[in-house]
């Protein structure tokens, strides 16, 4: 999937996170998290061409750098640390992304959180918050251990209100990590 919106000089793993991130903005909000295997698009044209012609890579530049390949669906019902821990990854994947929509509070209202609230109580109380905001958060490795992450947020969704950098969301980022140890 190229997309036309990527600033060129951005690194290969910032493209790809913003490839990502605008895929999945063209599908809308309210929508499950997604898992892409991230592959060396010069490899991949060299290794498997007919694939690399049916993403339209053939015409892509030499310095593409990253393709991302989306995988099958989630399994809905399954914890998402449960599921990022069956994944083992071929040679082939030089870095995996997730991308994936969360309420999330401002840092002001942290102090207001109730202590003695569970999983599923906390979850109801952010989502009943006023300062909640919905994100979509789209967060990258590399096997070497380089990551880069986008945040969208639903009420400032444009490609010009994107927030990217390596820490993020560091959680997510030491979950996808995971998936690249033997």
């Amino acid at each position: 999937m190229t997309m036309s919106n990527t600033p060129m000089a951005a690194n290969p793993l910032t493209r790809a996170v913003l490839e990502i991130d605008e895929y999945a903005s063209g599908l809308g909000w309210d929508q499950p998290a997604r898992l892409f295997a991230l592959v060396d698009t010069a490899r991949l044209r060299d290794q498997e061409p007919a694939l690399a012609d049916q993403l339209g890579l053939q015409e892509a530049p030499e310095a593409a750098g990253l393709t991302p390949i989306e995988q099958d669906e989630i399994p809905a019902g399954k914890a998402l640390d449960e599921f990022l821990g069956t994944i083992a990854w071929p040679d082939a994947v030089v870095g995996c992304a997730l991308t994936v929509e969360r309420l999330m509070l401002p840092p002001s209202a942290e102090a207001s959180v109730p202590e003695d609230l569970d999983g599923a109580r906390l979850t109801k109380w952010v989502a009943s918050h006023p300062d909640r905001q919905e994100v979509r958060m789209t967060v990258a490795v590399l096997r070497d251990g380089s990551r880069d992450s986008a945040l969208r947020l639903r009420e400032k969704d444009t490609p010009t209100e994107v927030l990217t950098g390596p820490e993020l969301v560091p959680g997510l980022a030491e979950a996808l990590s995971a998936t690249f140890v033997d």
